[in-house]
């Protein structure tokens, strides 16, 4: 027979724990289901992993450069010789997320009217779930509401030879104890280009791999091009119109190094990475039985509400389709707990999108970009700023990148900004408050800022919009 619940959450990821801890707060009783580790991609093999990894790395970038701001090192003379050890690397990184993998597990242990099983969940029916554990054992689940959040994880393209040779994804890498010595990475979106400069600021060798003819495809050519010269310049380097043909081991079991075929020619490296987009997890959760159709990408279609086709149940996080960020997901959570415990009337509809790629600088973006601007034909007002002229970016010597603000010309409302430049992950919040505000430009325009920031920059370049030609 079913253990009855008022609400089940399958999946611990950024959505999934706050959700079910507002649901047993409520009254509600609640189970909350994870097949693997607590926290989810964020926690486990994303943002909070990759981000220590990028900490490492800026750690050893400055400590090469420390003589260009009057650092001596060592023997006092020139850039200093600088190692990484990537299993110290590795060992940070491992205490960081488990300190927050267990900080979520407890939460939900200790959550009033909350339980947490463990083991893989499916649809039995639109009600029902059956929850196998590592045993085998299958329990019966059954509740009125029921909210997905399982996630995505690493797609990997059919390449002739894969199967004989040992290739990462942005979860293995995350694993490895040894710096790889040449390093060639399958992509040209935020995290291969996260991956390359800090494995290259590791010490490796890193080949970028890109399908197309240039990176970041979704970005203006300016951003794009930006980003591709710091990274060149640090010495990553770039294959266009490249992907792997067919791979091969070098050495005669799999582990001894790569050759990677590449239309008319061969590239050996140590390793593989893959960085070519995710697969939702919806493929094994049963979702038939439950009458809920995924989309051709296996993501699984929801209203403004976040609500499936079916009376009931959510889907919340990367498997909607809704946006691909932890703070999507965690925005998710928003939503549906405002409109069905607090009666709001909430909606995914009107969220302004926001993101940032942790290379570094940092690339931040808000809203449309110029290129949706301009294919809008609205009347529209642009600025742009280059970093040199920021007086936080010329102290730190950190000079690269610019600042964009697109503004509608009748409205004055903020149509987008992009911050490519030291601290533009945290400066792009002016931009995403005044346009959460619904206010126009001339407030952030106004606005006194503190000395010396980035943000202090904003009004300055605010004041230099003219009419998108």
């Amino acid at each position: 027979m079913a253990q009855r619940f008022d609400a089940i959450v399958i999946g611990t990821g950024q959505s999934g724990p706050p959700l079910a801890v507002r649901l047993g707060a409520s009254g509600r009783k609640t189970a909350i289901v994870e097949r693997a580790a607590f926290g989810g991609t964020c926690v486990n093999v994303g943002c909070t992993p990759t981000k220590a990894y990028v900490a490492s790395a800026r750690a050893a970038h400055v400590a090469r450069h420390a003589a260009d701001f009057g650092v001596r090192i060592g023997n006092g003379t020139g850039h200093c010789d600088v190692s990484v050890d990537l299993a110290a690397v590795k060992a940070r990184k491992d205490a960081i997320i488990g300190a927050s993998r267990d900080g979520v597990e407890r939460w939900l242990r200790q959550a009033k009217n909350v339980t947490v099983l463990q083991g893989h969940g499916r649809f039995t029916g639109p009600k029902t779930l059956g929850v196998m554990s590592g045993g085998g054992h299958i329990e019966e689940l059954e509740a009125d509401e029921i909210f997905i959040n399982t996630g995505t994880r690493a797609a990997v393209p059919p390449v002739p030879g894969l199967e004989r040779v040992w290739y990462e994804t942005n979860s293995t890498i995350l694993s490895l104890a040894e710096l790889p010595s040449h390093l060639a990475i399958c992509g040209g979106s935020y995290v291969a280009l996260e991956f390359a400069q800090m494995f290259r600021r590791f010490g490796s060798r890193v080949t970028l791999l890109v399908r197309g003819s240039r990176i970041l495809t979704r970005e203006d050519d300016d951003v794009a091009q930006g980003v591709q010269d710091v990274l060149a310049r640090e010495g990553v380097e770039f294959r266009f119109g490249n992907s792997p043909q067919s791979v091969a081991p070098l050495g005669a079991t799999p582990g001894h190094g790569i050759r990677i075929t590449l239309g008319g020619e061969t590239l050996d490296v140590s390793h593989l990475l893959f960085a070519t987009g995710r697969i939702p997890n919806t493929d094994d959760l049963g979702l038939d039985a439950a009458g809920i159709e995924c989309d051709r990408h296996g993501l699984i279609p929801v209203d403004w509400q976040l609500r499936t086709r079916v009376a009931g149940v959510w889907a919340l996080g990367d498997v909607n389709g809704r946006g691909a960020f932890t703070h999507t997901s965690y925005d998710d959570y928003q939503i549906v707990a405002a409109n069905l415990l607090d009666g709001a009337n909430r909606s995914a509809d009107t969220r302004i999108p926001a993101y940032a790629v942790f290379v570094d600088p940092p690339l931040a973006r808000v809203g449309a970009s110029e290129r949706e601007v301009r294919e809008s034909g609205k009347p529209a007002l642009m600025a742009t700023m280059p970093m040199s002229r920021v007086g936080r970016a010329r102290e730190r010597g950190e000079t690269h990148g610019f600042m964009k603000a697109l503004v509608d010309a009748q409205t004055k409302r903020i149509l987008g900004a992009t911050i490519f430049g030291i601290e533009g992950d945290e400066a792009i919040h002016t931009f995403i408050d005044t346009m959460a505000a619904d206010a126009p430009y001339t407030t952030l325009q106004f606005a006194m800022h503190v000395h010396p920031t980035v943000s202090e920059l904003v009004p300055t370049l605010l004041d230099g919009l003219k009419p998108l030609a």
